[in-house]
């Protein structure tokens, strides 16, 4: 029976998110239902928000969230009720091109969020924002966007492994295949940034070299494995990169931000074979501009990372097991907790862009 839950709802571009109710559906064959505990804001979220992406309204958006299943549709048998878990965007079929070459999160069946399991409170249409609609008491979402986590592991902790840890560590790791040894710079040192400089460290970067606007920021980063730090604001910091890593440029460079000044200036950091790692998304239509002689007469590469490339019952697993050793972070990753009622208060805080993460608790 469709029940009522209360959600942050996205009524116009740029306007504040509304506390209000609507309804949500049971689970269908595939589909699993899960009480929130806590999700954090992305930027993407705020992309939505902002209309940088379009997409209908009205909208639920939220998609960083951890929690315990509450119902499980036909077909359903890995999970139980009360399992705890986290919830991604990640939608996946298992039998496309994509899927079936382990690249689950270009999976290819398109998915109409305009269609989901959400409505208005008078049955009028409600998007399934970033296909999660996670800024609420309760989403329904696909089998395939939830994977396990210890009973005992705090929620805030969990929800952030369901986007801004796979997305940073992920493109360390899977996209961009750092080496021991390289030479590593990450252009953000925010909440995916923070992410991809623990993904280098883990993957035995010598050198990890954060780039931010913020002074303050690189002071943190060095905290999740930065050797140096380099203010985005000097006149040429590819060049106090470079300096910082013993005079070499980089083998690969992390662009974690959706700004097109750093995409502008990333390819000035890398070193003859080094590859550029798009990870931040700007909104859509803006374009950066580079010399394609420079990369094709260097043998450099341009690599898009869309969620880390994660595979999530492979990667969950070993990153469960790093937290569970100390080595990999996610308490500092937190700057505030907030209630939903908060939450256009935690939106600001987190578009000053000196916030990590801020989760909603539910």
């Amino acid at each position: 029976m469709t029940r009522l839950i209360r959600a942050a709802v996205c009524h116009g571009f740029g306007e504040p998110l509304k506390i209000e109710e609507v309804a949500l559906r049971p689970p269908g064959p595939g589909e699993v239902e899960v009480e929130i505990d806590a999700v954090a804001i992305c930027h993407s979220d705020i992309s939505f928000i902002d209309g940088g992406w379009g997409g209908p309204l009205p909208a639920v958006y939220g998609h960083e969230a951890a929690g315990r299943v509450a119902a499980t549709g036909p077909g359903v048998s890995a999970y139980r009720p009360g399992d705890t878990v986290i919830v991604t965007l990640m939608r996946a079929c298992g039998t496309c091109p994509a899927c079936a070459t382990g690249r689950p999160v270009l999976c290819e069946v398109p998915y109409d969020r305009a269609k989901g399991p959400l409505s208005a409170a008078d049955g009028g249409p409600m998007a399934h924002g970033l296909n999660c609609g996670a800024f609420a008491e309760r989403v329904v979402v696909d089998a395939s966007q939830i994977a396990p986590v210890p009973a005992g592991m705090p929620a805030d902790e969990a929800c952030l492994l369901s986007c801004g840890v796979i997305t940073g560590v992920g493109a360390a790791v899977n996209s961009a295949g750092i080496r021991p040894g390289e030479v590593v710079v990450v252009i953000g040192a925010g909440g995916v940034g923070l992410n991809a400089i623990q993904g280098a460290r883990i993957a035995g970067a010598a050198r990890i070299v954060a780039v931010d606007r913020l002074p303050a920021k690189l002071e943190i980063a060095r905290d999740f494995g930065a050797t140096d730090g380099v203010l985005a604001t000097d006149e040429k910091p590819w060049r106090a990169a470079r300096a910082a890593a013993g005079g070499r440029g980089a083998d690969a460079v992390l662009v974690t931000v959706g700004a097109i000044g750093a995409y502008d200036t990333a390819p000035r950091y890398l070193a003859p074979g080094g590859r550029m790692v798009m990870v931040g998304m700007p909104h859509s239509g803006q374009t950066a501009s580079y010399e394609p002689v420079i990369i094709a007469a260097t043998g450099q590469a341009m690599v898009g990372s869309l969620m880390g490339d994660t595979v999530l019952a492979r990667d969950i697993r070993w990153m469960v097991d790093l937290w569970g050793q100390g080595r990999l972070k996610l308490a500092e990753l937190i700057s505030g907790r907030w209630r939903l009622d908060d939450i256009n208060a935690a939106i600001a805080d987190t578009r000053t862009g000196a916030a990590r993460r801020n989760v909603i608790l539910f």
